[in-house]
C-alpha cells in the first residue's frame, strides 16, 4: 500500500496537476457535500432522494423533487412515520413523483427510524456529528440494519450529500483499492470492508485529508474518466 503522497501525485500525473486535482474535490466540481447543520426533515428528504435516485436517473428524481416534497409533507418525520394504507394508496397515484410501492414504503419507514433516531439522541445532526469517521463501515452496518433500503452505495450517497465525511466505494475507488493490495475483488465481506476502513484511516492521517477527499483522490489515480 502506497503513501498517499504517492497516490495523490499519480492523480496529479493524470489529470494536469495540483490544482486540476483540487478543482475536482468534493465541495468544488466534484459534486456536493452537503450539511449536517440541518433539521430531521431535510435528512427524511436526503434518504428518500438517496433510495429513489438508486438505479434510476437522478436527473428525473432531480426534475420531480418539488412534487416529492409536497406528496411527502415537507418530509417532516413525525407526520410521515404515521402514513397509513391511504397514504400509500394516495402516494402510488401521486403523478408528481416517482410511484414505486417498495421505495414509497422504504421512505415512511425511514421516517419511523429518523424518529427514532432523534428520540434516542436528540435529532439525526446530533447522532452523525458523534459518529466518528474513522468508523464509517460501522455507521454504514447500523443504517443496513435499522433504516430502510439504505445499504451499499445508497447509504454512502445519502451521507455524502448531507454532510457526513463519507467515502464512496465507487468502481473506481474498488479499483484503486485493489491495486494497492488493500483488497482483491469488490468488498463485501466484514473482513474485506474492515480493511478498507483501516486503509482510509491510515490515508487519512498520513495526508491530513478528510476521508471525502481521500475517496475522490482514489478515484482520480486510477486515470481519466
Amino acid at each position: 500500500m502506497r503513501h498517499f503522497s504517492e497516490i495523490e501525485a499519480m492523480a496529479e500525473r493524470h489529470h494536469g496537476g495540483a490544482a486540476q486535482v483540487q478543482a475536482l474535490l468534493p465541495g468544488r466540481s466534484g459534486g456536493p457535500v452537503g450539511t449536517l447543520d440541518q433539521g430531521d426533515d431535510r435528512f427524511l428528504a436526503g434518504m428518500a432522494q438517496a433510495v429513489f435516485s438508486a438505479g434510476f436517473n437522478w436527473r428525473v428524481i432531480e426534475s420531480k423533487w418539488p412534487g416529492f416534497e409536497a406528496a411527502f409533507l415537507g418530509f417532516d418525520p413525525r407526520r410521515v412515520a404515521f402514513f397509513d394504507d391511504d397514504d400509500l394508496a394516495r402516494l402510488l397515484r401521486d403523478e408528481r413523483i416517482v410511484r414505486n410501492g417498495a421505495k414509497i414504503r422504504a421512505t415512511i419507514e425511514n421516517a419511523r427510524f429518523v424518529t427514532d433516531i432523534a428520540r434516542e439522541h436528540g435529532s439525526v445532526s446530533t447522532f452523525l456529528k458523534a459518529w466518528p469517521a474513522s468508523d464509517q463501515i460501522g455507521l454504514l452496518d447500523l443504517l443496513r440494519k435499522r433504516a430502510s433500503r439504505l445499504g451499499g452505495s445508497t447509504a454512502q450517497y445519502f451521507l455524502r450529500f448531507n454532510g457526513w465525511d463519507a467515502f464512496i466505494l465507487s468502481r473506481d475507488v474498488v479499483a484503486a483499492l485493489i491495486r494497492e493490495g488493500v483488497i482483491d475483488k469488490p468488498p463485501t465481506s466484514k473482513a474485506a470492508l474492515k480493511a478498507v476502513q483501516a486503509a482510509f484511516n491510515t490515508w487519512t492521517a498520513q495526508s491530513r485529508r478528510p476521508q471525502r477527499e481521500v475517496s475522490r483522490i482514489l478515484s482520480l489515480s486510477v486515470g481519466p474518466s
